[in-house]
């Protein structure tokens, strides 16, 4: 079920994108869950560093950043 929804948010969040906001859970899984990046936190900031040569890097950074953007729950 969770990742039911991780996938369906993954959707949303690129709606723009139209190859990815229709894929089929095994093709996000590989271009999107399998990346070629590291995720690295200091002072309480959370920092990717991608692949620049990486095919989806700007719709993964489209995605990241309106992610980050949504308002937490409390």
């Amino acid at each position: 079920m969770a990742a039911q929804r991780h996938l369906a948010w993954t959707r949303l969040l690129l709606h723009d994108e139209p190859e990815l906001a229709t894929a089929e859970p095994e093709t996000l899984r590989t271009k999107f869950y399998h990346l070629p990046a590291r995720l690295t936190a200091h002072a309480r900031r959370r920092t990717r560093h991608l692949d620049r040569t990486w095919p989806w890097a700007a719709a993964f950074t489209t995605a990241w950043q309106r992610g980050t953007q949504l308002p937490a729950l409390t």
